[in-house]
């Protein structure tokens, strides 16, 4: 019989696939709860997301995940291994990509993968990951010459250099551009596909809701959510949103006594309402609109989004 854990304020075993099992993790600095009671499992071949505002208690979880930190209390699991007690049996079978990795700049990309390589028993060959990352046309160019999406691929190659069975990825898109993120996407798709699992952190919301099989997002060292994006957004929103930018004229009250409207938001210059009758809505804020003399209201119409859960949970933006 399984042993019985308390999850989220809900008693659940570890699933039979569980790649990690965090159980109660806890890491204090002084007064600061870094990590304050964190449950959560992730399952063999997915992609979860670990998602929480600067100072949430990401960085540390993982680093207990990696085990390159002990924690306070608390059991973690990591490929069957206490991470905890047996941090460099762990090492040998994850891969760890860093949000900013500290690259030799005169070494090639191929003298890079040979030197990482040779830190391991078991390494796939040198060519093999420069052609999976797509670096065929860079791997005799030092890394300090190559572009952003570049290094950043090249940081993934590093951390495959192993063969890992599970791959950290901490925030590998940050700083490039659109067409470079989604090139990256593809690369990280790739790896599920060949059966790795990958636990993700990411300042991108749309990244999260493209990649993540499952998500937990986090805030003040715990953990308030875990979830599918359908499960997230179906478990705090009914609602549609009507967004439309701000205006003096449209004052919170009015807003609010606006038919069908049961809440209402504003972020960054722009009002949202939420609600189950948007034609109803849509309707009454034209005619308010027109009544007030304030010109025509640009809205658009949206299913919540995993932001609009994180917002409701957190209160703040991933950056804060």
């Amino acid at each position: 019989m399984p042993e019985v854990w308390k999850n989220c304020g809900r008693v659940s075993a570890p699933p039979p696939d569980a790649v990690i099992s965090a159980r109660d993790l806890r890491k204090h600095y002084g007064p600061v709860k870094a990590v304050d009671g964190v449950t959560f499992d992730v399952r063999q071949g997915e992609i979860f997301g670990l998602l929480g505002p600067n100072g949430a208690g990401k960085t540390t979880t993982i680093e207990i995940l990696e085990g390159l930190r002990r924690p306070d209390a608390g059991q973690v699991t990591v490929l069957g291994i206490d991470a905890a007690r047996h941090p460099e049996a762990l090492k040998e079978r994850i891969g760890v990509q860093l949000q900013t990795a500290a690259l030799y700049p005169n070494l090639t990309v191929r003298e890079l993968i040979d030197l990482f390589g040779s830190l391991y028993r078991r390494r796939r060959p040198s060519a093999e990951l420069i052609g999976e990352m797509g670096l065929e046309e860079r791997r005799d160019a030092m890394s300090g010459q190559l572009s952003g999406g570049q290094r950043q691929r090249l940081s993934i190659a590093l951390a495959l250099v192993n063969d890992p069975e599970l791959i950290f990825l901490d925030e590998p898109t940050t700083g490039l551009d659109p067409q470079a993120r989604r090139a990256l996407w593809e690369q990280v798709a790739r790896l599920r596909e060949q059966g790795r699992t990958i636990l993700l952190t990411t300042h991108y919301m749309e990244e999260a809701e493209q990649l993540c099989d499952r998500l937990a997002i986090m805030d003040h060292g715990r953990i308030l959510e875990i979830g599918t994006v359908n499960e997230l957004v179906t478990r705090h929103f009914r609602d549609r949103s009507i967004r439309f930018e701000a205006q003096a004229e449209l004052t919170e009250a009015r807003l609010s006594a606006l038919p069908g409207v049961r809440r209402l938001a504003r972020e960054n210059g722009e009002v949202a309402l939420y609600t189950r009758d948007v034609p109803g809505t849509m309707s009454a804020l034209l005619q308010l609109g027109e009544e007030l003399g304030v010109g025509g209201v640009d809205f658009v119409v949206r299913r919540p989004t995993v932001e609009d859960v994180f917002l409701e949970l957190t209160g703040r933006g991933l950056r804060d």
